[in-house]
């Protein structure tokens, strides 16, 4: 598939899709978001891709959903919008998607990240954040709710307190700030985001094939009971214990050397 609104790169098993569309700060319009849908599952097919960046072209990671986007705000029989039909069919299937990567996932956040843009950085397992980084929830403003997952996403990971306070005020939060919250994983200069999350990248990467495994437990964690978990960790670890990772693990271990894994 030949993209316009976004790009992708492969290198030394690391896929970056950067969010294509800098006029409108990477406004996702739901032509961008099948092009991120199509650029996931290949990623999800491909066994050479071990850890996965997403990020923003020019000056913001996303400005939230394009509501200038004529589809997303098409009227129903009744004549009045559904926004709703569109997350049901672009915005939800991508969410859902990062949520079941088989690979770690990156959130590389320049600039604004806001709306349905945070929820897709929230939906990554790491966000690397640059110092010019603004977290915003502006649905207010417009008279909206905020979606994505979003009112499941952020609660779980600031709190209910902080969560309602973006939601309902819809003041900006800067990288800081998020990195106190727990939002982020890390604050760098704006010069560093790509040379810093590529490093956190190359160490996903040269990983075992278990760290799949383990982000997949994480986010199973966030919504099931202890016996439930327990019973997804079983399965998890038959499941790696099969793994050529693991021999080589156990090899190294005992030869006393670095493990060479290569994510089978």
């Amino acid at each position: 598939m030949a993209y316009r609104k976004i790009k992708l790169d492969v290198s030394d098993a690391i896929a970056t899709v950067s969010l294509s569309d800098p006029a409108t700060l990477n406004a996702a319009a739901l032509d961008m978001v099948e092009e991120l849908i199509e650029a996931f599952q290949g990623l999800a097919e491909d066994d050479a891709v071990r850890a996965v960046i997403l990020t923003g072209e020019g000056r913001g990671f996303c400005s939230g959903a394009n509501l200038n986007d004529p589809r997303t705000t098409a009227l129903t029989d009744g004549r009045v919008p559904d926004l709703g039909l569109a997350l049901e069919s672009h915005y939800r299937p991508f969410i859902e998607g990062l949520r079941n990567s088989p690979v770690p996932v990156i959130a590389a956040v320049n600039g604004p990240c806001a709306g349905i843009g945070m929820a897709f950085a929230l939906a990554c397992d790491l966000i690397v954040a640059g110092e010019g980084a603004r977290f915003i929830l502006a649905f207010r403003r417009i008279g909206l709710v905020p979606d994505g997952g979003l009112t499941w996403l952020l609660p779980r990971i600031v709190g209910k307190a902080r969560a309602l306070e973006m939601m309902l005020l819809g003041e900006d939060v800067p990288a800081r700030t998020a990195l106190d919250w727990g939002m982020v994983n890390r604050v760098v200069p704006e010069t560093e985001l790509m040379e810093a999350s590529r490093a956190l990248a190359g160490k996903l990467a040269t990983g075992p094939r278990s760290l799949g495994l383990m982000r997949t437990l994480m986010w199973e964690a966030l919504d099931q009971p202890l016996d439930a978990q327990l019973e997804s960790e079983r399965r998890a670890q038959s499941e790696a214990g099969r793994t050529g990772d693991f021999l080589e693990g156990v090899t190294a271990f005992q030869q006393k050397r670095a493990p060479r894994f290569t994510g089978r």
